[in-house]
């Protein structure tokens, strides 16, 4: 008997390409989110896409694509007026696919039946820009088969950040849930955080996305309604759980203050370390690159944040003093602002790093954008003025020509393949050179009742030279200026 593995859940993505949005970033956003879906365990069967000067008040879309999103979910296509008669999202996942017609004609928004759902005033519900919107179908990014066509998406996954009300409105026009961007990447970190500092601080930003949301969720309705006219203990019920939220934050708040506390201290052990952190785009291989650099076995996975707990582990083959490489979670463009806030622990491994190496995939057409989004995100943690080198990752993908031209337009930058020893070994001798030219040449002398402390020295500087005398034994060693001065104190207490 052949085993089959289950079949994923359908998913269908909507994207509302803005005025200021190209036609070549509005595609690079739709397939990083395809992969994002994909990350998260979801097929994707089909794509919506329409062009408009804002995003519909209401549901997203015109009252056109909107029913034309609801053909490939099986909903009914259009938002009825005033809250729902206790119908919960189970309810409505199963609601039949033809309408009915005294509740197609009650619009959200659009109560005069004048077409003009999204209220921007233009009449069509379907396009403000005038341009036509296109719905095409695909499977995982590529040409959908005759079986996805028939396949009802049961996930709308939305190219935005949308309000609570938005994507009540689309679950009730769809019958299927709907995530935003934002969701969607909060879900991925929650699954992927393995440390327990990661997982609190993922923790926290998925309560915080979830709280606002409670009221609007497709069971809402029915914890609004209790006592004597419908009021009174339903509310208190929401309002007893979003407290339970906030004091479930306030908690988890504590102990990751307690955790980020040890890891201060161990920073703080560090501190006169050398340390490099790679930092860039999710998926860009700094894993990769992380493994090649240290020996050590840290997870490489093809998918977005594989990554999201902070690896320091010692440059290899190891030099004296010992630098530190850092790998960090990994960027996005649209990263959630909470998100960003609940790593900030994480990322200062970037912020207190000596070197910044900013990696790229090269092979990727969109490197650029994305160099400017990890820019912009480590600007936020104030790490945007230290010292940095670039590098043009997975160069083994591109032709000789493609290459030549991207030495051209970045003559500074490392261009690289994290699975060549050669470029490896290259990377290595940047960095020691990088920290060389920042250490001093001194001597320390210690005297023959100290000599405890010679293991010190050979750990924190590299010897040149040693010799005795009288006064005990001399190193002449190089090192950065701060580790000499601390190592001179240290022989002369």
């Amino acid at each position: 008997m052949e085993n089959t593995l289950p079949e994923r859940p359908a998913a269908v993505l909507v994207a509302v390409q803005l005025p200021d949005v190209s036609d070549t970033d509005h595609s690079a956003d739709l397939a990083e989110l395809t992969r994002l879906v994909h990350t998260l365990g979801y097929d994707v069967v089909a794509t919506v896409s329409q062009k408009r000067q804002a995003l519909a008040a209401a549901a997203v879309l015109g009252e056109g694509k909107l029913k034309e999103l609801a053909d490939i979910t099986g909903g009914k296509g259009v938002v009825p007026s005033g809250a729902p008669k206790k119908k919960d999202k189970a309810r409505l996942k199963r609601m039949p696919a033809e309408a009915d017609e005294s509740d197609d004609s009650d619009h959200d928004g659009d109560s005069d039946g004048d077409g003009d759902s999204d209220g921007d005033g233009d009449g069509d519900g379907d396009d403000a820009g005038g341009t036509k919107a296109s719905t095409k179908a695909t499977r995982s990014g590529g040409t959908a088969s005759p079986s996805d066509r028939i396949r009802k998406a049961t996930v709308v996954v939305v190219d935005h950040e949308i309000t609570p009300s938005q994507a009540r409105n689309l679950e009730r026009a769809t019958g299927a849930e709907v995530l935003d961007r934002t969701g969607v990447i909060v879900e991925i970190f929650h699954r992927h955080a393995k440390s327990r500092e990661a997982k609190l601080e993922v923790e926290i930003a998925r309560l915080k996305y979830v709280a606002p949301r409670m009221r609007e969720a497709g069971g809402g309705a029915d914890r609004q309604r209790g006592g004597i006219g419908g009021k009174g203990a339903g509310e208190s019920a929401l309002e007893l759980d979003k407290r339970k939220i906030r004091d479930r934050i306030a908690e988890l708040r504590e102990e990751l203050d307690a955790i980020q506390k040890e890891q201060g201290v161990r920073r703080e052990h560090r501190k006169e370390a050398q340390r490099v952190a790679l930092v860039g785009y999710t998926n860009a291989g700094k894993s990769s690159l992380m493994r090649a650099l240290t020996g050590s076995e840290v997870l490489i996975a093809d998918k977005l944040f594989a990554t999201l707990d902070t690896t320091v582990r010692a440059l290899h083959p190891e030099t004296k003093p010992r630098v530190l490489v850092s790998d960090t979670v990994g960027f996005i463009k649209k990263l959630p602002h909470d998100l960003v806030a609940s790593f900030r622990s994480t990322l200062d491994e970037a912020r207190e790093a000596s070197l910044l190496l900013y990696v790229a995939d090269a092979s990727d057409p969109t490197f650029r954008a994305q160099l400017e989004v990890t820019q912009a995100t480590l600007g936020e943690i104030g790490a945007s003025k230290i010292a940095s080198r670039l590098l043009l990752n997975k160069v083994d993908r591109l032709d000789e020509s493609e290459r030549q031209a991207l030495a051209r337009e970045y003559p500074d930058a490392i261009l690289l393949s994290a699975k060549d020893p050669a470029d490896i070994a290259t990377l290595h001798d940047t960095i020691v050179a990088f920290f060389e030219s920042s250490m001093v040449e001194g001597d320390v002398v210690i005297p023959y009742s100290k000599q405890s402390l010679v293991s010190e020295v050979f750990e924190a500087a590299r010897v040149l030279s040693e010799e005795y005398d009288e006064t005990g034994r001399r190193l002449h060693v190089l090192a950065p200026p701060a580790t000499l001065a601390r190592l001179s104190r240290l022989v002369d207490r």
